[in-house]
């Protein structure tokens, strides 16, 4: 039985677990995927997998905690509605073929998604001309969807306003662009192969997101060198040439990915890799004092946490010996719920606990209480990892990862160049 399976409840996957959008992914290509609220998963990669079952115990607090392996299943009903259904692996991990999941059904209560609709299911409780009616009032209003969505994926730089009621969290998950588009992707991908095979192994990890009741991500590919050894001439031309065409050959870092909400504007803003590959130094610069600011103030309270995370990850890979993380992100997360307000002639109790760093200049008659400035600094996408401890390896490297490194000193000292520049 999969790692996952000792720490979290086996009774949760007996009839298997359905995976829905994970709507907080900014980068990256691979589809990553909701398990539940603390947990996502992704398409299993080998070496990505040999990575988190072999990496150093120093790193781990800057790489998502591993959980185990699971297989997905592609299921498709008979108005075409797609699901991916995940179940616990029994036996042997490596043969998937000997996996019955004849007697395993879903959850009662499903969310199933197609490219068009949503659908809720309730079992026994919601006959199938209800569910007939509500699909046929779903269509007729999936035109207008399917436009906007057209729209979304085109935009590279995108604010979306917020309705001011409801929760701001849960309206991530109808207009972040980047999930959609990668959730689609891997639904028409596993439709295509469906016919020739129908389950996958997926990896689960730690959902970094989960503490955070409004993410703010920036997604950060890091290294002056992108292309794994074993990439073929043409995918490691292309490689090159988008490092070199971006700050990535300059300062060994690049925006990948970025969400953020502004209090001020009461607006989500996306920018997905495609911007990120065309800003200059000055423009990359620019894009990092937008993520630390929330439409009102920047966010001045989480400068030195972050520096401070990334000076110790780059101590401690400065000493890993023959690691190259090869195409591999850095995440930066940090909570953009909007701070509370308190009037400064309120009661002394209600005052003891401002925090003075993060009072805004233009507030007047406010003062503001942090509800949290915990940040977060994750290494994630270990596609490409190599290392000399991986054995199969043809190219062997020694030392540590230059490129990854001077990355990381470089991002250091732009963030210390917006902290002084902005300085009270």
């Amino acid at each position: 039985m999969s790692p996952a399976f000792g720490a979290m409840e086996v009774e949760h996957y007996a009839k298997g677990v359905l995976l829905e959008p994970f709507v907080h992914q900014v980068g990256g290509h691979s589809c990553v995927l909701r398990f539940n609220d603390k947990t996502i998963c992704k398409p299993l990669i080998q070496r990505e997998h040999q990575f988190y079952e072999t990496l150093p115990t120093e790193m781990r607090k800057f790489t998502p905690q591993y959980e185990g392996v699971v297989s997905v299943s592609f299921e498709e009903d008979e108005d075409g509605n797609l699901c991916l259904i995940a179940y616990p692996l029994n036996g042997d991990h490596d043969n998937l073929e000997s996996i019955d999941n004849s007697d395993c059904e879903p959850k009662n209560k499903l969310l199933r998604w197609s490219n068009k609709k949503t659908v809720l299911l309730e079992n026994d409780k919601i006959t199938k001309e209800w569910v007939r009616q509500h699909r046929k009032e779903e269509k007729m209003k999936s035109h207008k969807l399917e436009e906007e969505f057209e729209w979304l994926k085109k935009s590279e730089v995108l604010y979306y306003s917020v309705e001011k009621k409801g929760n701001v969290s849960s309206q991530f998950k109808h207009h972040n662009p980047w999930s959609m588009k990668c959730h689609q992707q891997q639904l028409r991908r596993m439709k295509e192969n469906a016919k020739h095979r129908n389950q996958y192994k997926f990896i689960l990890l730690e959902n970094l997101t989960s503490r955070y009741e409004v993410p703010c991500v920036l997604d950060l590919k890091m290294g002056t060198r992108q292309h794994g050894d074993d990439a073929s001439e043409e995918k490691k031309a292309n490689q090159i040439r988008k490092c070199q065409q971006s700050t990535s050959a300059v300062i060994g870092v690049r925006v990948c990915g970025m969400q953020v909400y502004q209090t001020g504007t009461g607006q989500l803003m996306f920018m997905n890799k495609y911007h990120g590959r065309k800003l200059s130094v000055q423009g990359f610069k620019e894009a990092l004092y937008q993520f630390f600011h929330n439409g009102k103030y920047l966010r001045r309270e989480l400068f030195e946490p972050v520096i401070k995370k990334l000076t110790e990850l780059k101590s401690v890979l400065e000493k890993q010996e023959s690691y190259r993380f090869y195409s591999s992100s850095l995440l930066i997360i940090y909570d953009g719920k909007e701070l509370q307000e308190v009037t400064v002639d309120s009661d002394p109790e209600d005052l003891e606990d401002l925090s003075e760093e993060s009072s805004d200049e233009s507030a007047g008659a406010y003062a503001y209480k942090p509800t949290a400035s915990t940040v977060d600094v994750r290494m994630i996408d270990f596609a490409h990892t190599t290392c000399k401890y991986y054995g199969e390896d043809s190219v062997v490297h020694e030392g540590q990862d230059t490129g990854y490194v001077f990355g990381l000193q470089n991002l250091i000292g732009i963030i210390k160049e917006i902290r002084d520049e902005n300085s009270e």
